[in-house]
């Protein structure tokens, strides 16, 4: 079987785990994996519960909770369409992961995934790089929320949602303002940036009154200057 013929239906083959993998580390998984399809609001897996299944996220953006030691949930990061979902190796789940749009996931069953994943390593490897990636990211969160004010968290924020929006973001013309749809709502924004909603929803109006973003709809942004919206998050 040619890697051409693996998983030929799939969007996010060339970005997902399996996108650096050759034809023998593909069919292994192509025989252990399976699509699960979630409905939006639908949990793919509870915090605390036995780990059994790992996945790549083909399709619909996924939100990870944890929970307080009060009982409340808090939302602690956000996965894209060719994110790797879940935590081989561990035996119990750590967060609730559920999904905030529609969404699809090719699903391995977490002993089988290990034993490829031991067997081949281009795989491990592969699961290395993108475990370390979420690791940056993490740190690049605690960052964000210990030194940034909260005009650039917001910002940088809706940054982020456009660099991982690919095809759901859309142009009325070629370099024209972008709009995209946010994965979360503004109290769940509030939470991943350590934020209130008062403070999310009054920094969304400065950048609206500034000219640099509309807000056509309740979680749709147009983005009309990203390099202003840069400067405001600090990153240009």
């Amino acid at each position: 079987m040619t890697r051409d013929q693996i998983c030929s239906d799939c969007a996010v083959r060339h970005r997902a785990l399996c996108g650096a993998l050759g034809d023998e580390e593909l069919t292994a998984l192509n025989g252990i994996g399976r699509r699960r399809r979630l409905r939006r609001g639908e949990a793919f897996a509870w915090s605390g519960e036995p780990n059994g299944s790992c996945a790549n996220l083909l399709s619909g953006v996924l939100k990870l909770t944890a929970a307080t030691p009060d009982g409340r949930e808090l939302a602690v990061g956000i996965q894209y369409p060719a994110d790797f979902v879940g935590q081989p190796f561990a035996e119990t789940r750590d967060y609730t992961i559920t999904a905030v749009s529609d969404a699809e996931l090719c699903v391995f069953p977490r002993p089988p995934f290990e034993r490829v994943v031991g067997d081949h390593p281009p795989l491990e490897r592969q699961l290395l790089l993108r475990t370390l990636g979420m690791l940056d990211d993490s740190r690049r969160q605690m960052l964000m929320l210990g030194r940034r004010s909260a005009q650039e968290k917001v910002a940088g924020f809706l940054l982020d949602c456009a660099a991982r929006a690919g095809s759901k973001a859309s142009r009325a013309y070629a370099d024209g303002p972008l709009t995209i749809e946010l994965p979360v709502s503004r109290g769940e924004m509030a939470e991943l940036l350590g934020l209130t909603i008062e403070t999310v929803s009054r920094q969304l109006t400065k950048l609206r009154a500034a000219g640099i973003i509309a807000t056509p709809g309740v979680r749709t942004i147009t983005i009309r200057d990203s390099a202003a919206l840069a400067e405001r998050a600090g990153t240009a």
